[in-house]
């Protein structure tokens, strides 16, 4: 059975990333999961990509994904910051050996998710169900995007995921334009 969101990255997408050689991994705490597996209803996309990470205890995002344990105490997990080190982190932990390398090689691009899935506000800072921040990370540099999504905890899930794979989508155009 296909997911909801499964069908929002499209088959284009994928050839896109394979033709550019990129290797796409994901951090995940609210969606858990949801986002790797939107990709993965692909065919294919082992292709394109390694893996992923659901952090949803903010304890692994420190220790699996390496995001400042200071962030942390100080501004709590949803956070533009911590959603770029999240992405920056998950390209090192699914590093992958490639053909022709001597050592294995980080992912190109790293994506993450973290926020308010709700229906409370986050316990830790208050702050309101449907506050997500989408983190991007690649050579190009890292950037995290602000969601205010609406709706019960399954929209704002869905919503989110759709929101990774057009900033999925927009990295991998970026990508197009630096290549030879």
């Amino acid at each position: 059975m296909e997911t909801p969101v499964g069908r929002l990255w499209p088959a284009s997408e994928l050839e896109r990333a394979v033709a550019l050689g990129v290797r796409i991994a994901v951090a995940e705490s609210l969606t858990g999961g949801l986002l790797a597996d939107a990709l993965v209803a692909v065919p294919g996309a082992s292709r394109a990509f390694s893996g992923g990470i659901v952090a949803y205890d903010t304890e692994l995002k420190r220790s699996l994904l390496g995001v400042d344990a200071e962030l942390l105490e100080s501004r709590g997990p949803v956070d533009a910051e911590v959603a770029k080190q999240m992405a920056r982190g998950v390209r090192r932990a699914c590093a992958t050996p490639r053909v022709g390398a001597a050592q294995v090689v980080e992912a190109e691009i790293g994506l993450a998710t973290t926020g308010v899935a709700g229906p409370d506000p986050d316990p830790a800072t208050g702050q309101p169900a449907g506050t997500v921040w989408v983190g991007v990370s690649s050579a190009l540099g890292e950037r995290a995007v602000l969601l205010r999504s609406e709706g019960d905890r399954p929209r704002v899930r869905a919503q989110t995921v759709a929101a990774a794979l057009r900033e999925l989508a927009a990295e991998l155009a970026l990508l197009d334009d630096q290549a030879p």
